[in-house]
């Protein structure tokens, strides 16, 4: 008998309606997070969200709440103040630094000599 609780949701199905109410507390003003969207599927913690996640018949629903919350958080950039909203885009996987990708095609050649420098002539 495996340990833990069982699970909350058993299919998509059941999981939709707490979905539904989310997003419309949503629609209604309030801000989109991780863990109100926990609070709003009765999950303990972000853990569960996550795991559920991984569960293929849950994959689409919580994927697509989990980019309503990274939509509010890019929205929130336009504001005077968007600190907080930049760490939280961070933490779900946003960059803010230019990455370069240098590639020599062909190999590198050195040429080594040993002539005296021009500097002492």
């Amino acid at each position: 008998m495996p340990a833990g609780r069982p699970p909350i949701y058993q299919t998509a199905d059941e999981i939709q309606p707490h979905i539904d109410a989310w997003v419309e507390l949503v629609k209604n003003g309030e801000h989109p997070t991780v863990t109100g969207l926990c609070i709003a599927l009765g999950f303990e913690s972000k853990d569960t969200l996550y795991a559920y996640r991984e569960k293929a018949e849950f994959s689409y629903p919580i994927k697509r709440c989990l980019l309503i919350v990274e939509n509010g958080y890019e929205s929130a950039l336009r504001q005077n103040n968007a600190t907080g909203s930049i760490f939280a885009l961070k933490n779900m996987g946003w960059k803010d630094k230019t990455e370069q990708d240098v590639r020599v095609e062909g190999g590198v050649q050195l040429v080594f000599t040993d002539a005296p420098s021009d500097a002492n002539s």
